[in-house]
């Protein structure tokens, strides 16, 4: 079955519930794309939580090297890695309970989509959340 992409309304939905975002491959670079895109979302009041195993802490929040390794709970694991990386991410994704596995722009994987959706998760692949946040909810998430 060809994987497609939650409806825009649905995508939405998604937005507006979550508010914990645990970015996998947050760079503490500020001319990098993971970084730029996670100051946005923070920016618009979402919890950024920065995985990345080589930095203490960046944009201002403490990073952690794992997705098992983050307290709490998380919504949306938000993942800038490349996509023959994002198997195990998936599997992490689901040993956290998260909530939606979202691959960013130009990352899709099927191994990874089926992962988390068999275990509930929402999956969303080939997409910037930015983009998709700022066209969904362009006056924020209330």
């Amino acid at each position: 079955m060809a994987f497609e992409n939650p409806s825009r309304d649905e995508i939405k939905r998604i937005l507006q519930e979550s508010q914990t975002i645990a970015v996998v491959g947050l760079s503490d670079d500020p001319s990098k794309v993971s970084h730029m895109v996670s100051a946005a979302m923070q920016a618009k009041g979402y919890k950024i939580i920065p995985v990345n195993p080589n930095a203490e802490s960046i944009l201002g929040e403490k990073a952690y090297p794992s997705l098992a390794d983050v307290p709490g709970p998380i919504d949306i694991v938000n993942v800038f890695r490349r996509p023959e990386h994002t198997p195990p991410i998936a599997k992490e994704a689901v040993g956290v309970r998260a909530k939606t596995l979202w691959l960013q722009l130009g990352i899709a994987n099927d191994e990874a989509a089926e992962i988390a959706r068999e275990a509930g998760l929402n999956v969303i692949m080939d997409r910037c959340i930015k983009v998709e946040d700022s066209i969904l909810l362009p006056h924020g998430k209330a």
